[in-house]
């Protein structure tokens, strides 16, 4: 392509209201812009990026026996209703209604449809398996959308879905998709990887997720060099340690003056923080429960909702906290609360412990269970970096990750509620088993920005780049270089090259700061060593430069590139 009359501009300044590197770049380079929060236009470059990743995976999914198929953004509310997935959502889903009053909503996801679509042909055992995927727009009306392409409230998913008679069957198509993504995201080269995470609001058997290793990720990916463990920090396993016994103490009150806050009370006391048990009470679907954990400790909400199986939990508001506990808010303890009582199990055997009294600036000390009634005991905290790996034992490392994509066994979950069956071999009817697909393209191009950026710019893996070479003039009033510049862009299209030609009225300085900023791997600049037949090549990642001759540039580019 030749950039003159093109569509085509950068920025030179940062973008003020962008709060990430790869939204940053991908806005000064002319990728993306935004139009309103969590909302972005996919520009020339950006689409043609956008599109080479899309390439990269159709092609690993149809290699693994995929169908593609194009299903509708606009659904019919009654088909999240027949799930259970509507309330789910919550705000989430964007929700409107028709000039006949009917629900619509555009689609945060698919599975519905797909098993719509597979409902209209399995009748018997013989139809399985298969797979259909789409690419397909997406709407989230997230709270905070944020972090360029990674948070954002309309995005183009590619999602597949497995159809199987049995678990066997699912395993078997499960681990074909397993395999592409990790073909699809070895290609793009990016660094990633795979964890165990929660099922969500997808629900189903095993949920596990891609993610891109990036110091602006979301998520906290936790592992282990030894055994090879990962898990997303939400779900990751504590592993119980002991608690050294002590004689049981007669339990105390304690006045503690304005020390609403572990660390106040333990340093009014003088003890330290894991000797402390703190009270937090949340609301989950509507109900007060009282979660208890180490001073020292965090909760997981998510696998609190996993033990309650509970759609919202969050924490309670003032009032709520002071009319349960009859105290202000950091006094709270679970002696005399009148609700449910959540205990972490990393308090197991834990003797002489405080707590607070349910009374406004006083506390309690030599608190044991024998005190109290609980109702449920659970690991329900977040694994911190003092903790060993629940599968051999040793330390655990930490990072962060930005979710790429995920797998589910989603099991019959939704083939039961949709009514999607066969007659099996003795005629007998079952439920289908289903597996759920899913891989962000804008959050994919989001994630190589983040991991492949210097001071100058982008620096794009060949696989997905928008050009794979880019000629530079350095005069554009020298005619041989003109002509020259023009014959090889030419010659390269010809050999299959996805070239870039930048032919404008621009100083050399601005052509050189532009290819750098979005990131073409190879340049080609024509300068004044053209008039002795030799032409400057530079590796976009090394910044490595070498004068090749003009005439012998072609086979050299062929050779790099691999074509």
């Amino acid at each position: 392509m030749k950039l003159k009359n093109k569509y085509f501009y950068t920025l030179r300044e940062d973008v003020k209201d962008e709060d990430s590197i790869s939204g940053n770049l991908l806005v000064k380079a002319g990728y993306i812009k935004k139009t309103s929060a969590g909302i972005y236009m996919m520009l020339p470059l950006g689409l043609k990026v956008q599109n080479k990743i899309e390439g990269i995976i159709r092609k690993h999914m149809e290699e693994a026996g995929a169908q593609e198929v194009k299903m509708p953004a606009l659904i019919a509310e009654e088909y999240y209703e027949k799930s259970g997935r509507l309330e789910n959502f919550g705000k989430s889903i964007f929700r409107l209604k028709d000039r006949n009053g009917k629900g619509m909503d555009l689609g945060p996801t698919h599975e519905e449809l797909f098993a719509l679509a597979a409902k209209m042909m399995i009748r018997s055992y013989k139809h399985m398996p298969f797979n259909l995927y789409q690419f397909q727009n997406k709407y989230r009306d997230e709270p905070r959308a944020r972090f360029g392409l990674i948070r954002v409230k309309e995005f183009l998913m590619k999602d597949a879905y497995s159809f199987d008679r049995d678990l066997d069957g699912l395993d078997v198509s499960y681990q074909k998709m397993f395999e592409a993504y990790k073909k699809s995201f070895d290609e793009m080269e990016i660094d990633y990887r795979i964890v165990k995470a929660d099922t969500g609001v997808m629900g189903g058997l095993l949920s596990e997720e891609f993610q891109a290793i990036t110091p602006i990720g979301e998520d906290t990916i936790v592992y282990c060099d030894h055994c090879g463990y990962t898990s997303n920090l939400e779900v990751a396993k504590c592993q119980y340690q002991a608690n050294p016994y002590e004689e049981p103490l007669k339990i105390e009150e304690v006045y503690t003056p304005n020390a609403g806050k572990i660390k106040d009370v333990c340093a009014y006391l003088n003890l330290a923080e894991d000797k402390f048990v703190k009270t937090l009470i949340y609301t989950c679907d509507g109900e007060n429960v009282a979660v208890l954990l180490r001073g020292d400790h965090e909760v997981s909400e998510t696998k609190l909702a996993k033990v309650l199986n509970a759609f919202e939990v969050e924490l309670a508001d003032q009032k709520v906290v002071e009319q349960l506990t009859k105290a202000k808010v950091g006094f709270a303890g679970p002696i005399g609360l009148d609700c449910k009582i959540i205990v972490d199990e990393a308090l197991k055997d834990m003797c002489n412990f405080i707590t607070g009294a349910n009374k406004s600036d006083h506390h309690l000390i030599n608190v044991n269970f024998k005190d109290f009634k609980y109702d449920i005991m659970a690991d329900i905290r977040q694994i911190g970096e003092d903790d060993l790996c629940p599968h051999c034992g040793k330390k655990l490392s930490f990072t962060k990750g930005i979710e790429i994509g995920n797998t589910f066994k989603l099991g019959t979950k939704y083939s039961k509620a949709l009514d999607l069956s066969y007659l099996n071999e003795e005629n007998k009817s079952e439920y289908v088993w289903m597996g759920s697909y899913g891989i962000g393209l804008g959050r994919v191009m989001a994630a190589l920005v983040e991991q492949n950026h210097d001071e100058h710019g982008i620096i794009w893996p060949l696989s997905v780049a928008p050009f794979e070479v880019a000629i530079i003039t350095t005069n554009t009033k020298d005619q041989n270089q003109v002509r020259s510049a023009i014959e090889l862009h030419d010659e390269l299209s010809k050999s299959g090259i996805e070239v870039l030609l930048d032919d404008r009225d621009e100083r050399a300085g601005v052509k050189f700061n532009d290819m750098d900023l979005i990131g073409i791997p190879y340049q080609i600049t024509l300068g004044k060593k053209l008039s002795e037949g030799l032409v400057e090549l530079k590796d976009r990642r090394s910044n490595e430069k070498s004068d090749i001759k003009y005439e012998e540039i072609l086979e050299h580019l062929k050779q790099i590139l691999q074509k």
